[in-house]
Formats: C-alpha cells, structure tokens, sequence
C-alpha cells in the first residue's frame, strides 16, 4: 500500500496449537498428563520510506492455558518422609510482544539495524509441573506452579555486510530481564522418589525458579574470499560470541555458556565445498549457585561436502549434497558448561560422520560462467572481483585491536557497625589494574580535504585485574573481643579482588592527513564498562566464631573516554594504527549483605580509570566499489 510517507507492506494472522504431553515408562513420574491450549493473533508492517530506510513493526498477543498436576512439596531442599501429593491447576496467562526496528542500506552492501522489543513468554508446562526424575539429563527435576510470565525488554543494534568478497553479521545486544525463568541445581542427590532425596544418589535434584537478570552479549560472523584456486575459491573465516548474565544483586545466572572465539579456512566451488576450522571455548568461571567451573578447550573440525543437481529423477528436480564431518578431531576433552552432569560425563571425542541431505524441487544451477557461489545466507549466488575507486580515507571500516591497560582502583573501604550502622573505621587504597586487552571496532570516516571527521565504537575484553586487602584492627572493630580471639581484626577482600571484565566505547574522531596515506587523530566520547568485585571478608560473630562474608559483584558503570592517535595505509584496503585512550568509568559501589550475627559490615566504593595503549588493524570499505556479472 503506498502512503504520502512511503510504502507500507502489513499482514496480520491468527494461530492456533493444542499440546499434549505424557510421560510414561522410567519418565513416568516426571510429568503427569499435561494439556497446553494456545491462541495467537499478530501483525507485521514493513514500512518503505525511503529505497534505503526502512522500519518494521510486529505485535503479537495470546492466550496460553495450561493443566496439569503440579507436586506439593515441603520444601525443594528437605525432603518429607514420602512422596509429594499431586495438586491438579489449571493456569491461564495472556503474554503479550512487541517489537520494533529500524534498518538503512549503507555504501558497500552493508546494512544497519536497531532493533527494540519487549517479549513476554508464558512459562512452559514443563517448567510449572515437574516433579520427577528425568533420565536422559540425569536430574531431578521440579516445577513451579507459582512462576509468572516472563519479560524481555531487548535493545540491539546490529550491522552486515551482505555482498562482495568480505561479507559479515555482527551485533551486540542488552536484555533486561523481568521474572526470568531459569534451572538450578540445589546441591542435593536424589533417587527415582522424591523421598529418597538426600540420601540418593543417581540424579541431581533441580528446581524452577524466577529471578530479574540482565544478559548482555554480541556475536560476529565473517567469511572473506581471497583467491581464486584452480576451479574455485580459496578463502578465511571467523566467529566470535559471548553472554554475560547476572541477576540485579550482581550474582551469575546459572549453567552460562563460555564466551568463544574461532576461525578457518575453506575453498569452495560450485559443486564442492571443503572447510577446516578451529573453534576455542573459553573457561566458564562465572558460576552460578551450586555451578562448577570448566576449563577451556580446542575443537577441531573438518568438513568435505559435494552436491549435485539432478533435473529428472523419480520425485522430480532434486538437489543431493554428500559429504564427511569429522568432529573435535583432536580427541580433547570437552566439559558442556550449561549441562548438570558435566563434572561426570564429557562431550563426545573424535568422531567422523558420513551425511546426505536431499532437497527436492530444487532447480539446476545456471551457467556459472566461471563466478562463484556465495556461502548461504550471505548474498547473491554470482560474485565477480570489484571494480575498486582509488583510495580514500572516506568511507565503512572494521578491524581489531590488542594493547594493554594501566589501570588504578582507588577504593574506600568503610568498615561499620551492621547493627547500629554507625562507622568503625575508614580507609583508602589504590591497587594497579592491569592487564592485556583486545577487542573489535567499527566505525564511519567523513573527509573534507585533508580534514577528517568520524564516528567509531569499539567493544573490548579486558583481562584488567587488581588485587585489594583492607583491614580493620581487632581493638577498633572488635574490642569485645579482644582478649578472647587471638587476633579479632577483620579483613576484607584478601584474595580475588577486582576485574575489568569488559568495556565498550563509542567515540569521535577529528583528524588530518599529514600525508595522503598517514592520519593523526584525537578522539573522546562515552564510554561504558562491566567491573566485578568478589573476594572474602574474614570477621566474627558476638561469641567470637569465625563468620565469612562472600563479596561477589558485578557493576556496569558508565564513563567517557578522550585520547588520540596515528593511522597509516599499508597495502590496499587495510590501515594500521597506533592509539592512546584514556578511561574513565567513575565510581562502583559494593555493598554485601554480612552473614547474620556478623559483628562489622563493609562497603566499598572504588574509582575506575585506566591508561589504554594498542595497536590495530583495519578493513576499510570501498565507498563506490561495484560488482558486475558482465
């Protein structure tokens, strides 16, 4: 439909789906008859208001009815003398989702997207019935009938490059989290009856819980053709995720994947496609209630696949592809970090596995005419070698970046009184925050002569960590018990410390070319970072018991940023630079609840900075480049 301000493309719908679940056999006792009746109506408008801009709306609302038999339990973590009794509920929720996003076409095939929602979800029968062994995960698990819808509030910001040689998806994004549904492990083993839990041992009792969580993460994936060998194409590839969750106090959601980073090679024509890859997981030391930490490890893997298009066989056009996947090739040990069992059972060593796959209805492919296929999902079928304008620093560009940081955490430790809040003691230290940092950038170049203006924004890991210790003598925090403790002082944080876990800015850049293929910069903008606090606070109760305080703390601070730098052409496309940034994220308060009968409390308020020196590389994007068929 077209409208004064554009093109608007809607549709609207309905669905329906009835489910019903029972489990039988040795899974009988996990979940009774459970019926799950749900209606949905929704929308989707496209709205065209430019050839390059464009937004898109979508809502949806339901009605979700689900009946079962729930199990009444005492307690989750004291098992009664028998089995629970079963209560039969009938529950109805109506979630209702909304989504909104911009996108603008960009010079050189790339797209740019921002995207807002708000998604609600109504808990599974599942997750509301459960009260049984399950024995494929090896748990125990219980539901809870209690659980509310679960909210979404989601910003993304995403950007692609869809055509050409170097084709990418990257985006970042930040979930608030409202009754997050989630499965945690209570520390107790069970038998098949809830009534041997405790003194069981073959599963690992579970529940359904709801907490507020923030995640916040980012994916990358690349593919860059290089050559042409023999008959195809020869090129690398790349990928990069991770997820940071934590609940509103700062503690870590449970059973998180690692952050992963990986890349390969592979040469591809248009019938066969040969690929090797290396893919390193890192160590999961975020650990949630009752979580145990995994060390990183290497996947190898290797794929070698052929297809062939068939215009007349019994079913019609067909297309069959064959191949071989050999898998963790290297024969390491894998530890999955979000599985309950992964202290006990690994992930499947060195395997190879023969595959075919058949899609029907397929068309044969048209000459070729010696260009080459793209990878699925990234663009047209025909690519050619660009047609590329002569260089200018004007334009798209990516690259990466590893440096170190030189920070300081300058910290106030206010030891008090947790009955009468009144202060005992007050301190400050300043700890060095050091340690190697490397990340991703992206960023935009205007030029006016040899004047430069840009924008850029990076996200980076920081392995930044600073040791702390404050203390409070026995005679200031705890005179009623000099003369009866040996040594009644208090110390704080004597072991982890803090960590810059990560940080992101988003900056300008006003420059000038010294020459045509030199650039000296200064930039500054906001910046935003991840601090965690953790360690031990090591102090008494009235009677002069040893009582600890866990400190576990994880703060997103917003600063800013102001430094400069150097930037030089190298050869083609590619630029390297030399860059110094300094950091300021404020201060991070860390408050943590004392265990009862504690006789001090403590707080911390630190203040973040930091010294960045790094060195990068960048891609920069043909402003006008063109890809042709002729």
């Amino acid at each position: 439909m077209t409208t004064p301000l554009g093109t608007l493309i809607s549709s609207v719908g309905t669905q329906f789906d009835h489910q019903q679940i029972d489990t039988a056999g040795d899974a009988g006792s996990l979940l009774g008859s459970a019926r799950t009746n749900r209606g949905a109506a929704y929308f989707y408008n496209e709205f065209w208001m430019t050839d390059t801009l464009r937004t898109l709306l979508a809502g949806r609302i339901e009605t979700v009815r689900l009946d079962g038999t729930a199990g009444i339990f005492p307690s989750a973590l004291v098992p009664p003398p028998d089995n629970p009794d079963l209560l039969l509920q009938s529950l109805g929720f109506v979630p209702k989702s909304i989504s909104f996003s911009v996108l603008k076409d960009l010079p050189s095939w790339m797209v740019a997207s921002a995207t807002v929602q708000r998604i609600e979800r109504a808990p599974t029968a599942l997750e509301l019935f459960a009260h049984g062994a399950h024995d494929a995960p090896g748990t125990f698990e219980i539901g809870n009938p209690g659980l509310k819808i679960e909210t979404a509030n989601t910003a993304e910001i995403g950007l692609k490059r869809i055509d050409g040689a170097f084709r990418f998806d990257a985006k970042v994004y930040y979930t608030k989290y409202d009754n997050f549904i989630f499965r945690q492990a209570t520390g107790i083993l069970c038998g098949a009856e809830f009534a041997t839990c405790g003194t069981g041992i073959e599963f690992i009792q579970t529940v359904y819980s709801q907490r507020d969580a923030i995640f916040r993460g980012g994916e990358m994936a690349w593919q860059w053709d290089l050559l042409p060998v023999a008959t195809g194409i020869f090129g690398v590839d790349g990928q990069y995720d991770f997820v940071r969750a934590t609940f509103t106090d700062g503690s870590n959601v449970p059973r998180m994947p690692p952050m992963r980073l990986g890349g390969g090679t592979y040469w591809r024509n248009d019938n066969w496609f040969v690929r090797m890859g290396l893919l390193h997981a890192f160590g999961q030391s975020d650990l949630g209630l009752n979580d145990t930490p995994t060390a990183g490890y290497n996947l190898l893997k290797m794929e070698v696949s052929n297809k062939q298009y068939w215009r007349d066989s019994p079913w019609g056009a067909a297309e069959i592809t064959t191949g071989l996947v050999g898998n963790n090739l290297l024969d390491v040990d894998v530890r999955n970090s979000v599985q309950f069992h992964k202290d006990e059972i690994l992930m499947p060593g060195r395997s190879i596995k023969f595959f075919m796959n058949a899609k029907f209805g397929g068309a044969p492919p048209v000459n070729k005419g010696g260009y080459y296929k793209a990878p699925t999902g990234f663009g047209p079928s025909l690519l050619k070698a660009p047609i590329r304008s002569a260089w200018t620093w004007a334009g798209f560009y990516v690259g990466g970046t590893i440096g170190y940081g030189w920070g300081k955490s300058s910290t106030d430790t206010v030891f008090s009184d947790p009955a009468t809040a009144s202060q005992l003691l007050a301190t400050n230290g300043s700890r060095k925050l050091d340690g190697a940092i490397g990340g991703a950038q992206g960023g935009y170049n205007w030029v006016a002569g040899n004047l430069l203006a840009g924008v850029e924004a990076d996200l980076n890991y920081a392995g930044q960590r600073a040791r702390m210790r404050a203390g409070c003598p026995g005679e200031v925090c705890n005179p009623a018990l000099v003369g009866i403790v040996s040594d009644p002082s208090v110390v704080a944080l004597s072991d982890q410390g803090q960590k810059l876990e990560w940080f992101a800015t988003l900056r300008g850049r006003l420059g000038a070319t010294v020459t045509p293929n030199a650039l000296a910069y200064i930039t500054g903008g906001l910046a935003v970072g991840e601090v965690m606090t953790a360690g031990t606070v090591f102090g008494f109760d009235g009677d002069g018991n040893p009582v600890n305080t866990i400190v576990s703390s994880h703060n997103t601070k917003g600063g800013w940023t102001i430094g400069g730098g150097l930037e030089g052409r190298l050869v083609g496309n590619w630029t390297a630079k030399l860059e110094y940034l300094y950091l300021d994220l404020g201060s991070v308060a860390t408050v943590p609840t004392p265990v009862a009968n504690s006789t001090v409390a403590v707080a911390f308020n630190s203040r973040i900075t930091d010294n960045i020196v790094r060195v990068g590389i960048n891609y920069k994007f043909d402003p006008n480049a063109a890809w042709t068929n002729d």
